[in-house]
């Protein structure tokens, strides 16, 4: 069995370890010269529900990703506004430490190797085309399954169309090109986030070189992970809430506060800060964006391209196709691309065995997030809001339904009562 990743963020990952795993060849390619796209500048884990669909991934046997990230993290279980027994991990060592995992399981990893057509027949994708930047080296990759797993962000005519211009971020579109979307190659109609007259959306933070900041607020943030530091009145960022993709962290202590979490960097809980005003208060004199570069005017815009899918992530129209991470919709965070890239892996490989497709019980937090997100994208209103374990319209909804616990017993109770214990372990 063939199974071909397009996009090497987090959803590429877990379902290309997924796929290799279950007894396919696995072969991911990322037009960038690294795994893990936003997840290079990210870095929260488990906070709030996030918790829940971590213990509930693990108890269904798709877990190996996630427990990796367990080894790697810099502090764990803290409390920032809005948000519980959150860890975070190193974003300066984390790519290297998920690409071993990949090669140890057989994963075949193309980087710098950007997707530019596919070949379709019977409405099914039978090859993509590729090309490699440092040989100019076009191939043909054939496949049993594909799984589109490419992201939202970009291209830089997006950034610019709808947000700020680019603002040199993790992607590195002029590096390496902008995004390319295999469902749209494959022919889908892509669909396209607007909340009024917004379009997309933009990151939800942004990253300050630790150097750069006040020996106090380093110090602190480097013992406890997290530093809070109120703004004056006139420097409340209230207005930018709204843009961002992250709407979890649309919360007034968000707009009113600098908030800075440690993950290798000083991660700024804003989806940008103007440097002058920033550099006026106190202990940011020396403020210094690490990512993006322009952090000061914008950041990334999101959710320009996410696919029509079922219940299985597999793509409509296509026969062939699947889709994980925020392709699967409108889906906020690395454990959302993570759960979302596990089962679109399982499912491209028994696609390929001619078996039966898995869809996750409602009865999970995973499965009610899958088959939730898809229904509500099918309103006007529903296209306006994100959707994430860690907060937000998501979080309310788990705990309305007792599906949100901090007990990994109970979490795994449930997971075998809903008839999925182990099931991404099994051929």
């Amino acid at each position: 069995m063939q199974v071909i990743i397009v996009g090497g963020g987090w959803a590429g990952c877990a379902a290309a370890l997924q796929a290799a795993k279950m007894g396919a060849h696995a072969t991911l390619l990322e037009r960038t010269d690294m795994l893990l796209g936003t997840g290079l500048v990210g870095g929260i884990m488990r906070n709030n529900g996030r918790f829940t669909a971590t213990e509930e991934l693990i108890a269904m046997g798709g877990g190996e990703i996630f427990q990796t990230i367990d080894t790697n993290y810099l502090h764990k279980n803290i409390q920032f506004p809005g948000h519980d027994h959150a860890s975070l991990y190193n974003v300066a060592t984390m790519e290297p430490i998920i690409k071993k995992l990949l090669l140890k399981a057989g994963v075949e990893i193309l980087c710098q190797t950007r997707v530019t057509d596919a070949e379709m027949e019977d409405k099914a994708i039978r090859a993509v085309l590729a090309k490699n930047r440092e040989t100019g080296e076009t191939v043909k990759l054939e496949g049993d399954a594909f799984i589109d797993t490419t992201g939202t962000a970009g291209p830089m005519a997006n950034c610019t169309k709808y947000g700020k211009g680019c603002a040199m971020c993790v992607l590195r579109c002029h590096s390496f090109g902008g995004r390319v979307s295999l469902a749209a190659k494959a022919g889908v109609q892509e669909m396209i986030c607007k909340r009024g007259d917004q379009t997309g959306a933009f990151s939800g933070s942004c990253k300050l070189f630790k150097e750069s900041l006040a020996p106090e607020i380093l110090e602190t943030l480097n013992t406890n992970g997290v530093v809070v530091v109120p703004l004056p009145k006139d420097k409340a960022l209230t207005g930018k809430l709204a843009i961002k993709a992250c709407q979890q962290y649309a919360l007034p202590e968000f707009a009113n506060s600098i908030i800075l979490l440690d993950t290798g960097h000083a991660k700024l809980m804003t989806s940008f800060f103007p440097l002058d005003m920033l550099r006026q208060v106190p202990g940011f004199e020396t403020a210094r964006f690490e990512d993006p570069y322009s952090g000061g005017i914008g950041n990334s815009v999101r959710y320009m391209g996410m696919s029509p899918r079922d219940d299985s992530l597999k793509v409509k129209g296509v026969l062939n196709l699947f889709c994980g991470g925020e392709k699967a919709g409108l889906l906020v965070g690395h454990t959302e691309a993570i759960c979302t890239g596990v089962l679109a892996g399982h499912n491209a490989v028994k696609y390929a065995q001619g078996k039966d497709l898995l869809i996750l019980p409602e009865a999970t937090a995973i499965g009610d997030a899958v088959r939730h997100v898809r229904k509500s994208m099918q309103t006007e209103k529903g296209m306006s809001l994100k959707y994430t374990f860690s907060g937000s319209v998501f979080f309310e909804r788990m705990k309305e339904k007792g599906l949100y616990s901090k007990d990994p017993q109970t979490i795994a109770k449930r997971v075998n009562e809903a008839g999925v214990s182990g099931v991404f372990n099994q051929k």
